[in-house]
């Protein structure tokens, strides 16, 4: 079993801080960073702690960010290269890509 599920992460949306957020034992893992433009949210920069790096943990992290801006009725900006990479590897998030 790898420690990514071992550990369980949790997500969660930090307003105040304009950041989506990916805990793992209590301890921020990771983050990405948006900003709204009118109907637009920009995902301009994704980071993964260096210690929880390897752990797959910018996938759900991503995710997490594209399905909350599909809820809020927002297209997305994928300015970080790692959400455009995922938008490219899961096509069912094309629809959201200004």
């Amino acid at each position: 079993m790898s420690e990514t599920a071992e550990t369980n992460p949790e997500l969660s949306k930090n307003e105040e801080k304009g950041q989506y957020e990916i805990h793992v034992g209590g301890e921020l893992a990771g983050f990405a960073t948006y900003t709204d433009n009118g109907d637009a949210r920009e995902l301009p920069h994704t980071v993964v702690d260096p210690k929880f790096r390897g752990q797959g943990l910018s996938k759900p992290l991503i995710k997490f960010a594209l399905d909350d801006a599909r809820v809020d009725g927002r297209t997305v900006v994928p300015s970080c290269p790692a959400v455009a990479r995922y938008i490219v590897q899961n096509p069912e998030y094309k629809d959201l890509v200004e």
